[in-house]
């Protein structure tokens, strides 16, 4: 099975990022349960995340943190909701998810079909929150 995290990991797919340091990549969903939906994974491809090395599973969930309060402020959102199931896409990943009730986690509520405008305008704007967010500390 192909492993398209892996191809964005290359860059031999684009992707719009939103944070990326020498083990974790951040990137918007491009079908996303609420706008800014966002997937953390570990750059190096790992089936399931109980299957993490130790310390790369505590790395991803304090990358998971520090990203949720920009992400919750830039979208606007009252939490972030994390999914991790990891069916459809070999690869470990963590669903960062704007919302604003209960609802909006349900996996057949994707139905917000975004543009590759929309995205990196979403993208820019979480950005800038994480990068407002590290100035604050």
């Amino acid at each position: 099975m192909e492993n398209i995290f892996a191809n964005i990991v290359s860059g031999e797919v684009p992707s719009h990022k939103i944070y990326e340091d020498d083990q974790i990549l951040a990137f918007l969903d491009i079908h996303p349960l609420t706008p800014g939906h966002t997937l953390l994974i570990p750059k190096c491809a790992f089936d399931y995340i109980f299957d993490l090395p130790d310390d790369l599973y505590n790395y991803m969930w304090r990358i998971a943190k520090k990203l949720a309060k920009p992400l919750q402020e830039a979208m606007g959102a009252k939490r972030i909701g994390i999914i991790v199931e990891g069916f459809l896409v070999p690869h470990t990943h963590i669903h960062l998810v704007p919302i604003n009730d209960d609802q909006q986690l349900k996996h057949g509520s994707r139905n917000h079909d975004t543009t590759p405008e929309e995205l990196a305008q979403i993208a820019a704007k979480i950005t800038q929150a994480i990068k407002d967010a590290e100035c604050k500390k």
